[in-house]
Parts: structure tokens; sequence; C-alpha cells
């Protein structure tokens, strides 16, 4: 039987506009809640629970855990989301992450807490991915996708500024009271429940994959590869500064105790992504081969002045040209992953893009630490992160300006 009302009014005639980017926006900031919001009140926890055995590495697991369990189970979020939809997935990941968000504000022991914070990435891996897939569904003009995708990064760091701000202020109330933040999903999901809606695979207006009745879509491995490497280091470069900011300021002199400088280089630093991420609407038309060069090229410039400059305004204007590069270098990343990924593919194909990206987070203390014992000090380890930064640059400006092979064009489904 003919389906009229789909010959003549497609079901992607429905146009996302201002409120669904600003949910899907919203959500995008709850993986940024989770990582930074307790921070300042690291040190209460180690105090707190300071007397149980391996307190040392558990405390401040309970701010990287979330990483490494997103990294973890991205995939089989993506997974779900192009099974199950989108929608659905990321309405009870937001509830859910309210729930098991909060629990430590009432809980009181550590592997409980701990417990609760490995939840909390499974349901950041669902929001991130189901937003993230959103954004790409729902603006199919490549000017406003890449303008949303842009705008994903520049609001999560601007978020994260604000967030360790909140965090340190609810702090002197004690260490509980922060985790009361994360109950805010549930204010951002209410709308969605009403604002957001389902994308349709009959929607005309976007690439499908060609297969046969009951054939399983397949990742698209050979479009994802490169990217995906690309990612991991990506990811790693990324949080560098973010991670080691505060301890390169303290080297060059500063008392530990002296929050008050530790914290301006740190907002410096978070302005300057946002301000890199801005940019990236503005010189999308440059394509990813000269955006990724470009993005690891100050990054490179950035850790290579902190490296060889020496002293505070060294670390200063290092960060705040190397967190420039940062903030171009993720959408830039994101868009070149997923443009030409088909309907069907795009929810598993995030999802392994989020996996390879935090991945690249959860691994670069551990790197950086072993780096550091290996040259002899964190700067020059950050010198050396800046030199395979510029060697990355290098090597992606002459492959990805090779004239590509063009891919066989997928029938619509």
């Amino acid at each position: 039987m003919t389906n009229t009302r789909t010959a003549t009014q497609p079901v992607a005639a429905r146009t996302a506009g201002f409120w669904q980017a600003v949910l899907l926006l919203a959500g995008s900031c709850m993986p940024v809640l989770g990582s930074v919001l307790i921070t300042p009140i690291l040190p209460q926890l180690s105090e707190v629970f300071g007397d149980q055995p391996g307190s040392e590495v558990l405390v401040p697991m309970i701010v990287a855990i979330p990483a490494l369990i997103i990294a973890i189970f991205a995939p089989f979020a993506g997974q779900i989301v192009d099974r199950l939809g989108r929608k659905n997935l990321l309405i009870i990941a937001m509830f859910a992450y309210a729930l098991v968000g909060t629990a430590p504000a009432w809980l009181e022991d550590l592997q409980l807490i701990l417990f609760s914070r490995v939840l909390v990435g499974v349901c950041e891996a669902a929001i991130m991915t189901a937003c993230t897939t959103l954004i790409v569904d729902y603006f199919h003009e490549e000017k406003r996708r890449t303008r949303y995708l842009g705008l994903q990064t520049v609001v999560t760091t601007l978020a994260a500024t604000v967030f360790i701000a909140i965090g340190g202020a609810l702090g002197v109330a004690g260490w509980h009271t922060p985790f009361w933040v994360y109950a805010i999903s549930i204010v951002i999901a209410v709308p969605m429940i009403f604002l957001l809606w389902e994308p349709s695979r009959d929607d005309r207006t976007d690439a499908h994959v060609a297969r046969a009745a009951g054939e399983k879509v397949r990742v698209p491995w050979r479009l994802l590869a490169a990217p995906l490497v690309v990612t991991l280091f990506g990811g790693f470069t990324f949080y560098v500064l973010i991670i080691e900011a505060s301890y390169l300021v303290v080297g060059t002199g500063v008392a530990a105790t002296d929050t008050g400088v530790i914290g301006l280089v740190a907002a410096l630093a978070s302005l300057a992504t946002a301000a890199g991420a801005f940019t990236f609407a503005r010189i999308a038309k440059l394509a990813p081969r000269v955006q990724l060069p470009i993005a690891f090229g100050l990054q490179a410039v950035g850790m290579l002045v902190i490296w060889l400059g020496g002293g505070l305004p060294a670390v200063v204007v290092g960060a705040i040209v190397a967190s420039a590069g940062s903030g171009l270098l993720l959408p830039t990343l994101l868009t070149w992953a997923l443009s030409k990924i088909a309907f069907e593919e795009r929810g598993r194909s995030t999802g392994w893009w989020q996996t390879s990206f935090y991945l690249g987070q959860f691994l670069t203390p551990i790197l950086m630490g072993a780096l550091a014992a290996a040259v002899g000090g964190l700067s020059v380890a950050v010198g050396v992160v800046g030199i395979v930064a510029a060697l990355v640059a290098i090597v992606l400006g002459v492959l990805l300006r090779r004239p590509a092979v063009a891919a066989p064009e997928r029938a619509a489904a």
C-alpha cells in the first residue's frame, strides 16, 4: 500500500531550531559537570577518607573514573542509539544521571561513592553520544551543523569554568553539598520530553545505507579509522594543560595555596579554549585538511613556549595559545569523523568517537606522569608533547592534501 503522506510530505519536514539547539547543548554539558564540579573539594575528600587503604589513589578516581567509563560504554550507547532511538535513551539517561550523580550527597562510604561514579560515567556516555548524534541529525545543512558542533565545544568549555566556581563555592558548606548540582539534569530533561523528537529513517534530506531487509548495519571503519586514531591523540593533547596547568604554575614558584593565581591561569586557558572553538565555524570552509594542522600547530607552539620560556609569563602565554588550538581541535575532529557517516551508522560511530576521545583524556595523567619521570620534569614533558603535536600537524597537512579517492555513493534506504 502506498503511503501518500510520505511521498508528498516526508517526516523530516520538521525543522530543528533555537530550543532544540539549546537543549542539546545543555545536555552536552553534563559530562563536563561530572569531570570538573567536584575538583575543588578533592582536598576535603582526601581528609575525610585519608585513613582508608589506597585513598591516595581512590579519591582522585572519583573525578577520573567517569572518563574511563565513557570510553568503555560509548560504543554500546551508540548501538542503542541506532537500534532503539536517540530521544528515549537521552531522556532515560538524563533522569538516571540526576539519581546517581546526587547519590554521594547522602553516601558516607568511599566504595559506594566510587560505584555511583561508575554509573555516572555510564549515563554520561549515553547523554553525550545521544546529544552529539541528534545535533548531527537535526541540523542537516553543513553551515548549521558546523556552527552547532563548534558551539558544543564553546558551551561545554564555558560551562566547565562555571562548574568549577560553583563546586568551590558550595564546597564551603561541606563536601556533600556540590553533588546536589547533578539534579540540574532533571530541569533539562523535562523540556526535552516535549521539544525533542526522534529523527525518522524516512528522512530524505539525510544519507542512508543501502542494505537488504534485515541486514545489520556495520560500523564504517574505512571512514572512521583515521579520525579515531587522530582523535585518541587529540584527546590526550586536549587534556594535557587542563590537568597540568596548576602544577606548571606552582613549578614557577607560585605557592600551592595561592588559588587566586592558579585559578586565574586556568580561567584564561578555559576562555582561550572557548575562543578557539568559536573560530571553528568561521573557518569551516577551510576543511579539516587545513583546520587540523592549525589546531595541532597552535597546541605545539603553546607547549613549546611553556618549555622554552620558563617562568609564569611563559606558562600563561603558552597555556592561552595551546588552549586556543585545543578549542579549534575538538569540533574539527568531530566534524571530520561524522560528516560523511550515514544516518543508520551515526549513533555507533559517534559512540566510537567518544570512546577514542575520552580514552585519550583518561590516559593523559598516566602518560604525562610517566613522561615527566622519564625526561626529568613536567615542563620538559609538555615540550616533548608539543614536538609530537608539531609532527602530527605536519603529517596531517601532507596526508590530508592528497586527492581523496571518491567513495561509492550510498543509495537511499
